[in-house]
């Protein structure tokens, strides 16, 4: 059932105007503090609680993902940076796996219509008003940075209000159809409650 669920919510993701955010000036200090997180450059370091729930998140998700990425090293990094950069960004991993499924269905190097690059579908427009022009939206941990990063802005925007913050980031503000994808691609195929036993064999 979960196997269908996943089929129907991919061949969505096809159809949604993924990546669309738009410029909108920001204030000198938003910058200043927008181009201060995607800057950090100390190295990832764990973002999980404990080694056995590392291993229990790691295992279940990898699980979940691997028909969508069959290399085990490859999604087990891209895991851990998920964790890692929605964690750094105060943001749930499981709603930034559902928004990826939608914007590029796990697709590195995703190209949208209007230009939006990578698994978050960042438009390049941000590397100009983050002021990092160099960055590469293709690399996978600065992708998934930026996208976080942008994300958390939007959220702090709207005050915590996720469905117009989506809308935003989809730069579909007030219309429920991308919202409403990224919570059924998240609540359908990402959900997660920790597990209390031990750790499942590594896959």
């Amino acid at each position: 059932m979960r196997r269908l669920i996943g089929i129907a919510w991919l061949c969505c993701a096809s159809a949604v105007n993924a990546g669309a955010q738009k410029y909108e000036p920001l204030a000198a200090s938003v910058r200043a503090a927008l181009h201060e997180a995607v800057s950090d450059s100390r190295p990832q370091v764990s973002s999980f609680k404990s080694p056995l729930e590392a291993t229990n998140w790691l295992t279940e998700m990898s699980g979940r993902l691997a028909r969508r990425i069959p290399d085990r090293n490859y999604r087990i990094d891209l895991l851990r940076s998920i964790h890692y950069e929605a964690t750094r960004a105060g943001l749930d991993p499981h709603l930034v796996l559902g928004l990826i499924q939608v914007e590029s269905a796990f697709r590195k190097y995703a190209v949208s219509t209007v230009g939006a690059r990578g698994y978050m579908q960042v438009m390049p427009f941000w590397l100009k008003v983050i002021g990092r022009p160099e960055d590469n939206l293709f690399d996978m941990r600065t992708n998934l940075r930026y996208g976080c990063t942008i994300l958390r802005h939007y959220l702090d925007i709207e005050k915590g209000d996720l469905y117009r913050a989506l809308g935003r980031y989809n730069g579909s503000l007030g219309k429920p159809e991308y919202p409403n994808l990224v919570r059924g691609a998240w609540q359908s195929n990402w959900s997660y409650a920790s597990p209390a036993g031990l750790a499942a064999n590594a896959r």
